[in-house]
């Protein structure tokens, strides 16, 4: 299974790709869409061809979305919801199912603790996939995504064929 992971941003939206084997993953490959100038609908429009390019290079099979942080500033937070409107369109576009989490979820999965900096993130991923290099913060946050979604998605199949021998 290929799993992208994307972390939102309006400026700078990070994306990662693993592949998932049983409970082994691999790095395929990651990065950071960027936006530039002042006008909203031209950066997003910038942010929606360069994650379709993503997409169709890579031809993930799932993927997942981090929820947005909502912070004091209403307007920025609401610029950065428009950014994860890009972010989940373009694989629905596609077809793909997507998953949602929400930071803390992510960092709980990838770290261990739901409150961990982005150091400790960029720390964890880089060492369940060796060798890495990561194009940034951004990038990593992406990769934990998709750390995080295919961690949930392994479970929710061990789960479904758990319940499914029970019921056989």
């Amino acid at each position: 299974m290929r799993v992208m992971g994307i972390d939102p941003g309006l400026r700078n939206m990070g994306w990662g790709i693993i592949d998932v084997n049983g409970t082994r993953i691999t790095h395929v490959a990651n990065g950071v869409c960027h936006s530039v100038g002042s006008e909203l609908a031209q950066r997003l429009c910038q942010l929606h061809a360069q994650l379709t390019a993503v997409l169709a290079q890579y031809a993930p099979d799932t993927a997942a979305v981090e929820h947005t942080f909502v912070n004091k500033d209403a307007a920025g937070t609401l610029k950065l919801g428009q950014a994860r409107g890009i972010a989940l369109l373009v694989p629905a576009q596609a077809g793909l199912d997507v998953g949602e989490y929400a930071p803390n979820a992510v960092k709980k999965t990838v770290v261990g603790v739901g409150h961990a900096a982005k150091q400790q993130i960029d720390h964890m991923v880089r060492l369940q996939l060796p060798g890495v290099t990561i194009a940034g913060p951004d990038a990593a946050d992406a990769l934990a995504v998709a750390i995080c979604h295919a961690h949930h998605a392994q479970s929710a199949g061990k789960l479904q064929a758990a319940l499914a021998k029970a019921a056989s």
